[in-house]
């Protein structure tokens, strides 16, 4: 390691940075139920390695690690619960006692929580996000919209409030208008935002509403979703291009508001609006760092259909679902990865980086492909069990819609073509598919919605072909049915 008068050398650019992680000694884990949010990290990073409960490429990972055997275990509820096992299994904390040998190894989650920063102390590891009480508070969408408003980021018209019946909800928020979307403080869009305009909607979900100390009630707005992905660093916000959020499709998702997919191309969206929600992300990533926030997060807009003015969503303070499709686009690999810049604030090493040079790069059309991802969720309320699974890799769709296994591959640029796929398959043979269980990602070139936000057919055949790959039965055990169908889904990437 480069030092001059006992202080080290600080890494000077991008290329530094990525010479300093190509020879980097310190061992990395990324754990999760699968590696689908940090796909290709190792091609970035030396001494990175994957710990899974979900094998998706069926060994043939050189760097994913799944123990083998089974532990007994509560049943999960929770993908914290998922890495919380595996930060207590054997086999999991064998590899890290012999990769580690005697060195503080560092460990990226997508979620977790203070038993998981107790079991990563004990590991020997550091937890490369700040705190899970910090990321706690910042996750709940009452706190976002505080946040927001001390960013001087506009949010939709609401309130945060308690109610307790229609009557109240209609009085407290009389100035919102009749049609309200009610968000609570904490869960996956999909499961924990309501629409309600009459007091049978309201009726639906009460129980959930009223068991609150406080709500987010927002007017109902005509809009399309947004993403994108940024860093907060010690040298300023580094922010991504704007993405297409795909939400609620009946083909993809049982979910109405559930997200289930990204799009990412040059023109998304108009010049305008591109440029509000990179303003807007930059001031929202300043106003973490003031509120001692570093590193990854991401953030949902809310593009108003009839105005063209631009509101928050939400924020996620993690890598995400987007996570994958943001760190392979062109503007990622001719600089570096978003995640990297964020490992780099846990590294020990001092850095100097030209945050604006980087934004305006990554601001640039020519610096942006098209790509989008499809999640594809089992969409029935049916309880089946997987009696076969298609690999994942490439495919090939044939000429009758039909889609065939090409090659295997770890990584999306490997597809040519439109006529080619990149699939990640999470359900394997013996899984249940229950409603919400996730079923794999289709990852392909160009878009796969038209201008006015509708899937096109290039998109529905694939996921027709992608679903007939499935064979699956009624399982013969039905309290476990029964259990699947209490349960639901829960977020896995």
């Amino acid at each position: 390691m480069s030092k001059k008068n006992g202080k080290q050398t600080p890494l000077r650019g991008v290329s530094d940075i990525r010479r300093f992680f190509y020879k980097n000694e310190t061992p990395i884990y990324f754990i999760s139920a699968t590696n689908f949010n940090l796909l290709g990290a190792d091609e970035w990073v030396k001494g990175f390695r994957y710990i899974c409960y979900i094998d998706c490429f069926d060994g043939l990972h050189p760097n994913v690690f799944v123990p083998k055997e089974e532990m007994p275990h509560e049943e999960f509820q929770s993908i914290e619960d998922i890495n919380n096992y595996l930060l207590e299994h054997k086999e999991v904390v064998d590899i890290i006692n012999k990769r580690n040998a005697g060195k503080k190894g560092k460990a990226l989650f997508l979620m977790f929580d203070d038993k998981t920063e107790e079991l990563a102390r004990l590991n020997n590891l550091e937890v490369c996000f700040p705190s899970a009480q910090m990321r706690q508070f910042m996750d709940n969408k009452v706190n976002t919209n505080r946040i927001a408003e001390k960013a001087g980021v506009p949010c939709v018209p609401y309130i945060l409030d308690n109610v307790k019946s229609y009557k109240e909800l209609s009085e407290k928020s009389a100035h919102l208008g009749s049609d309200l979307v009610i968000q609570l403080p904490f869960g996956d869009s999909g499961h924990t935002t309501f629409f309600v305009s009459n007091e049978e909607e309201w009726n639906k979900h009460a129980d959930e509403i009223t068991a609150e100390k406080e709500v987010k009630i927002m007017k109902r707005i005509n809009c399309r979703g947004a993403a994108i992905e940024a860093c907060v660093t010690r040298h300023g916000t580094i922010v991504a291009p704007l993405m297409t959020e795909l939400v609620g499709f009946k083909e993809l998702t049982p979910y109405k508001g559930g997200w289930c997919g990204n799009e990412i191309f040059a023109d998304a969206f108009t010049p305008v609006i591109r440029q509000k929600a990179r303003k807007y992300t930059q001031l929202f990533g300043d106003q973490l760092r003031k509120e001692g926030y570093k590193g990854y997060f991401e953030l949902d807009f809310l593009i108003d259909e009839d105005t063209n003015d631009i509101y928050l969503g939400e924020l996620n303070p993690r890598i995400t679902g987007a996570s994958s499709i943001t760190n392979h686009a062109v503007f990622a690999l001719s600089d570096a990865p978003l995640f990297l810049f964020h490992l780099l604030e846990w590294m020990n090493r001092p850095y100097e980086l030209s945050v604006l040079g980087l934004n305006r790069r990554w601001s640039r059309k020519e610096n942006i492909d098209s790509w989008s991802q499809l999640v594809i969720k089992h969409t029935d309320e049916s309880v089946e069990i997987v009696t076969e699974a298609p690999r994942s890799g490439i495919y090939k769709m044939k000429e009758d819609g039909s889609l065939q296994f090409d090659r295997m591959d770890t990584h999306r640029r490997a597809v040519e073509s439109e006529n080619e796929a990149f699939y990640l398959r999470i359900s394997r043979k013996g899984d249940y598919l229950y409603e919400g269980a996730d079923m794999g990602i289709l990852v392909m070139r160009n878009r796969l919605m038209t201008n006015d936000f509708k899937l096109t057919p290039r998109a529905k055949n694939w996921i027709n072909g992608l679903r007939a790959l499935y064979k699956s039965e009624v399982p013969t055990n039905q309290n476990m049915v029964q259990e699947l169908q209490e349960i639901g889904g829960f977020k896995m990437m």
